[in-house]
């Protein structure tokens, strides 16, 4: 993807509160990842309620953002969702079709949960030999489950050439590492969703960031990649990092509602209305999350950071 560290966001779908997308809200946002210095876009993932959308809607969205973006940074999108392979490669290649620049694929939708390593890895191959040399990405989605692919497999995978983004999950440090250290193409780029370790996992080689943290703050995330291995600003970069440990739980309460709900705060003209059934977004959480605004407000004076919006 990029030659520096970067942040790339798992992009939200704003709706109206009739339930229909509101494109608008989608331009003021697209707009809002790239003030932000987001080093690119991913359109139509797990954070765009991207299962909740048809198929129509999902091409809409990913040719909107494309349109926004206008070649400002790489987009990619999600083109998989089940069913038979030759099913899965023909929405792959409309996606590419729209122009951007990796069709990523779910982990969890190319096998059954109970199928060995080796079905997954014939339908991977199957899918890029009916894609022609369309680049593709992977993202090891935790829905429908998450099934995440061994240093040795991303190894194999990048070693096609046609492999140049990979969203891990994994949560594990040491299995970060050991992928780095098979996957070589310098066109490649693992970008590390856990901010758990996130300095860790920059400083072992990951390209960058992709992670739900960027849906609420994605300055702090661009600011993280930017100065996580500055020496003379280790205390702030401590700060930082402690500060996305503390706030994992609140982040992920009836996500995406809660982000919305954050940016809003933020003065967005954003509906919370999701279409994915989170859960409800309660009084408590909703103090929670109003307490993590002023905490973020404290720590971007601490940092001077510059605000987007």
């Amino acid at each position: 993807m990029n030659a520096t560290k970067g942040f790339i966001p798992v992009m939200l779908t704003p709706f109206h509160e009739d339930g229909a997308i509101d494109y608008k809200a989608l331009t003021a946002l697209t707009e809002f990842y790239l003030e932000s210095g987001s080093a690119g876009l991913f359109a139509n993932c797990l954070s765009s309620e991207m299962f909740e959308l048809t198929e129509a809607e999902r091409l809409q969205v990913i040719r909107h953002v494309l349109s926004v973006s206008a070649g400002q940074v790489p987009v990619v999108a999600t083109g998989t969702f089940g069913g038979p392979i030759a099913g899965q490669a023909e929405f792959v290649r409309k996606v590419a079709d729209l122009g951007v620049d990796a069709v990523i694929l779910i982990t969890g939708l190319l096998a059954g949960e109970q199928d060995p390593d080796s079905v997954f890895e014939e339908n991977v191959f199957q899918l890029l030999d009916q894609t022609g040399q369309v680049p593709v990405g992977f993202y090891e989605c935790p829905v429908p489950y998450k099934r995440l692919i061994s240093p040795r497999q991303l190894g194999q995978f990048v070693d096609t050439g046609r492999v140049i983004y990979h969203k891990d999950t994994c949560l594990d440090i040491s299995l970060i590492r050991e992928k780095l250290a098979l996957a070589k193409n310098p066109a490649f780029g693992l970008y590390d969703a856990y901010m758990v370790h996130a300095v860790e996992s920059l400083k072992a080689g990951a390209a960058g960031l992709s992670c739900i943290q960027g849906n609420f703050f994605p300055e702090l995330i661009v600011w993280l990649c930017e100065h996580y291995n500055q020496e003379a600003l280790a205390d702030e970069v401590e700060r930082v990092q402690q500060f996305m440990i503390d706030s994992m739980d609140v982040i992920h309460e009836v996500y995406p509602t809660v982000s919305k709900y954050f940016l809003q705060q933020r003065g967005f003209a954003l509906s919370t209305y999701t279409r994915r059934k989170v859960g409800t977004f309660t009084p408590a959480i909703q103090a929670r999350v109003d307490q993590l605004l002023l905490d973020f407000n404290a720590l971007k004076e601490t940092i001077q950071l510059e605000l987007a919006i």
